[in-house]
């Protein structure tokens, strides 16, 4: 499984908030999607962080922040990123340390002038128990 590629994985199409959100706002969305965290990103496409259900309550519980709040005042703002043609191996590697990786995808955008650039779209979030699942189901 250490070189399978990590598009492999059967990831869902993530939940993204803007960073606008307020923080009781996004609790009410990944509670009721059924998620524990997801990427903030701005309008433009930039990832800012990541917010998570955890973070965000201990953060309003110990007044370092309001319900109100936008979520950008309690996002994780260090992340590691991974590629789609990353293998397992190195995902593995980056969630030793890391509670998820924010998995994406490269995409070339041609502005009006016809001169191209590259943009990161987030394709998912992957945490240590996608891959335990995606492997304990692949070694059988």
């Amino acid at each position: 499984w250490w070189n399978i590629k990590v598009q492999k994985l059967n990831l869902s199409a993530p939940l993204i908030l803007l960073p606008e959100v307020s923080c009781q706002k996004a609790i009410e969305i990944l509670q009721e999607k059924g998620y524990n965290q997801a990427p903030v990103v701005a309008e433009s496409g930039v990832i800012l962080g990541m917010v998570t259900l955890s973070n965000t309550l201990t953060s309003v519980r110990a007044g370092k922040a309001q319900f109100s709040d936008p979520v950008t005042n309690v996002i994780y703002d260090q992340f590691s990123k991974i590629g789609l043609e990353d293998s397992l191996g190195k995902l593995s590697c980056i969630l030793e340390n890391d509670h998820f990786a924010i998995v994406v995808h490269e995409q070339m955008q041609f502005n009006g002038n016809g001169s191209s650039f590259m943009k990161q779209m987030v394709f998912g979030v992957v945490t240590a128990m996608d891959l335990l699942i995606f492997v304990s189901r692949n070694e059988k």
